[in-house]
């Protein structure tokens, strides 16, 4: 399948950091409204497309998750020189923000750049030292009572990349995790019927402790859950083997286990079959540190759900640019496709 670059850069580019949702979620009700049987939005801001089975004896769910929200920040001071000081909105790479042009989102967006002390007047041991986000302040260029005519305490911060091809590749901010939200959409678009009922959801607060997640799964109470987030792609010059995680165009990654979850051996058997029946090529994704929305899919039901995942090979994650293989994101739609539309030809007892 070939991609919708203009769908992908839209809604990778579109501001939404925890907590504040509120235009990249109207991007996605609006993409998705014509193509479910339901739209609904909870309190916390989590938005669900649900798609009804025709035929559904048993009354089973699945639930699919893919968060909306992306790393950013937080004004927490204006100084007396209209310089901003800010907190993490999920976690960050510290020496990835020198230099760089971020937005403010205050009564209007304005455009700021990450400031930190210049290396000419640095000390040898400041030089030498890892950078800290403690280092750095947002310059707009505008004196104390310029900034306060549209920024206030408060006001979020994200980055500011456009998406861009570089060979077979998408590199822009916020691929983690408006990539899967893309997967999710499309899999929507071109999903045919489904012996179960399919809640396709996109939820809030994933970066700061997977909330949006949990509250959904407890709501939804699914038996099966599919999460669709990005994951480590470290194939690159030094990496040892052993520490790649996945590798970019080389398939989609399923994952096995992460830090906040290990998968159900079932679902991870499912989707390995589904996939090469198929024949879309994979990889396994084990995955140390770091955890998605399949601990809260899995656990947060009533009765727990048979969960795991489909994750997209992502390099440089965390940082002001993220990148992604094209073949990799069709493939993920795919394989969501074909595990949505076969749930019920697959032995659960074993």
């Amino acid at each position: 399948m070939s991609l919708n670059i203009d769908l992908l850069s839209r809604i990778c580019e579109m501001p939404g950091a925890p907590g504040y949702e509120k235009r990249i979620r109207n991007l996605i009700i609006d993409e998705v409204k014509g193509l479910v049987d339901e739209v609904e939005v909870d309190n916390l801001g989590n938005v669900y497309a649900i798609k009804r089975a025709k035929d559904n004896p048993d009354d089973k769910k699945v639930m699919v998750a893919a968060h909306m929200d992306e790393i950013g920040f937080m004004v927490t001071h204006i100084d007396d020189n209209g310089f901003l000081r800010f907190t993490t909105l999920g976690g960050f790479d510290p020496k990835t923000l020198t230099a760089q042009r971020v937005i403010i989102h205050g009564k209007k967006d304005v455009m700021g750049v990450m400031g930190s002390k210049p290396i000419h007047v640095m000390t040898a041991e400041e030089k030498n030292k890892v950078a800290k986000l403690t280092d750095y302040f947002i310059d707009l260029g505008m004196s104390k009572e310029e900034v306060e005519k549209v920024v206030t305490v408060g006001d979020t911060v994200t980055r500011e990349r456009g998406l861009i091809e570089m060979g077979d590749c998408v590199n822009c901010k916020s691929i983690d995790n408006r990539v899967s939200v893309f997967v999710l959409i499309e899999a929507l678009r071109s999903l045919k019927e489904v012996p179960y009922d399919v809640y396709g959801v996109f939820t809030v607060q994933e970066e700061v402790g997977i909330r949006g997640a949990n509250v959904a799964s407890h709501k939804i109470n699914p038996d099966f859950g599919i999460a669709l987030d990005t994951t480590i792609a470290f194939d690159l010059p030094g990496a040892q083997a052993h520490e790649k995680v996945t590798s970019l165009g080389k398939g989609v990654a399923i994952k096995v286990l992460d830090a906040m979850t290990i998968c159900d051996y079932r679902m991870v058997d499912f989707m390995r079959n589904i996939a090469d029946k198929n024949k879309i090529t994979w990889q396994s994704e084990i995955l140390t540190a770091g955890g998605t929305d399949t601990a809260g899919l899995q656990r947060m039901g009533k009765n727990g759900a048979i969960a795991g995942a489909i994750s997209i090979p992502t390099r440089h994650l965390h940082q002001v640019i993220e990148m992604a293989h094209k073949q990799d994101i069709a493939d993920s739609v795919l394989l969501l496709n074909a595990c949505l539309e076969n749930l019920d030809k697959h032995n659960w007892d074993h």
